[in-house]
């Protein structure tokens, strides 16, 4: 820790050693800063002698006269006061600087405070108790005092900053199962005690294909597989506080597994549907084709409204991931029968019905007519009907 140092230097030819005390006392100075440190010039109650005192803010502690508790540990963003349990009179005071490691936070010449740039709007001081408050940082401060006197205490004291802060970098190009490796990798600050890994909520272990780090700041995976998609969770501990960060990892794999659900046989003049499916990730895209001939059809299901016998033929589906890159196919072959002998469908129930109807609207007029000229007919032979004649009977005996 880098503190002051007071030395006195003697001017004029009849400079003594023991020049009195009220050479040596700080009152009414007007101090003022250069490159080796502050300079003080003090008053002499002697004719033609001066004494220059130089307070050099680098240098060697004079001794460790103050004592300053160590505050408790503290999270990020805590606000801490550093303060002295003996500090000296307000009034016997002439310079006072608080440090963090060799770095200035204030400097309080004669109750005026001077801030360091970086600590402006974070710190605040008090003159009485030299109470020095602010947002916390790890590290070791320091406070030296520099009395109207002369004399010189200095102190010291540490922080530990205890919440720490964690996050997640992981792959940035798609991942494809069997051909891809994953690195997540975790960054922080802070104090870290211990890192742990978890996946979907459930503890990380390593295998064949996981691998960690020596320190367990990072996890490599390789080669990916489906199963390794999922939220990981890293969490960095220390004594008082954690951080945790996750990072969602995506596998693309397939289109695999291709299937189409349907009839195999139908009727003539129904409505047929098929439907295709595919494992993928991301989903796949579909697309048709009948007897090798792209049907235009790229959604998953295809539809027939009203069969025929030219549907009759092979349906292919294939599917496709734009991600890997890769495809599959399935056939599902359809066959379109009329009804059976002796038996009727409903549709064909209804053309048949349709064409008696017609025929019969038709026929009916000649129909009546034939009536009519058979009633006419039979009129005639009735009125030249011959008298019953009697015929001769012979009786065989």
């Amino acid at each position: 820790m880098t503190g002051l140092t007071g030395r006195a230097c003697r001017v004029g030819a009849d400079s003594r050693a023991g020049a009195g005390s009220g050479a040596d006392s700080l009152a009414g100075t007007t101090p003022m800063f250069t490159d080796t440190g502050w300079v003080a010039i003090l008053p002499c109650k002697y004719k033609n002698k001066c004494r220059i005192l130089f307070l050099f803010l680098l240098g060697q502690y004079l001794g460790q006269d103050l004592q300053i508790p160590e505050p408790p540990n503290k999270t990020e963003g805590d606000i801490v006061v550093f303060a002295p349990d003996n500090p000296p009179p307000s009034t016997s005071i002439f310079i006072t600087q608080w440090f963090f490691a060799t770095t200035p936070i204030i400097t309080v010449v004669s109750g005026v405070a001077t801030v360091t740039p970086a600590y402006e709007g974070r710190v605040s001081f008090d003159n009485n108790t030299l109470a020095l408050t602010l947002l916390s940082d790890s590290g070791i401060y320091g406070l030296t005092v520099i009395t109207s006197a002369g004399g010189a205490l200095t102190g010291e004291t540490s922080l530990q900053v205890f919440e720490p802060y964690v996050r997640l970098i992981g792959p940035e190009d798609p991942l494809i199962e069997g051909d891809s490796s994953a690195n997540i990798i975790s960054e922080g600050t802070g104090i870290i005690t211990s890192v742990q890994w978890m996946k979907d909520n459930s503890p990380l272990s390593p295998s064949n294909s996981i691998i960690f780090s020596p320190d367990n700041r990072s996890v490599s995976i390789s080669p990916v597989q489906r199963s390794d998609s999922g939220k990981y969770q890293c969490t960095y501990t220390n004594p008082v506080s954690s951080g945790t960060a996750t990072y969602s990892l995506i596998i693309n794999y397939g289109p695999e597994d291709v299937s189409i659900k349907g009839p195999d046989v139908v009727d003539l003049g129904v409505r047929v549907s098929l439907s295709c499916s595919a494992n993928s990730e991301p989903s796949a895209s579909f697309r048709w084709t009948f007897n090798g001939t792209d049907t235009g059809v790229t959604t998953d299901t295809f539809t027939i409204d009203e069969t025929d016998f030219t549907h009759s033929g092979d349906y292919d589906c294939t599917a496709w991931n734009s991600v890997t890159n890769r495809s599959a196919s399935q056939r599902h072959a359809l066959l379109v029968k009329g009804p059976a002998e002796g038996s009727m469908t409903v549709g064909s129930l209804f053309r048949e019905i349709v064409i008696i109807v017609k025929t019969a609207a038709f026929a009916a007029p000649t129909v009546i007519l034939l009536q009519i000229i058979c009633a006419r007919r039979a009129g005639r032979k009735d009125s030249h009907r011959p008298e019953d004649i009697e015929m001769p009977t012979t009786v065989l005996e």
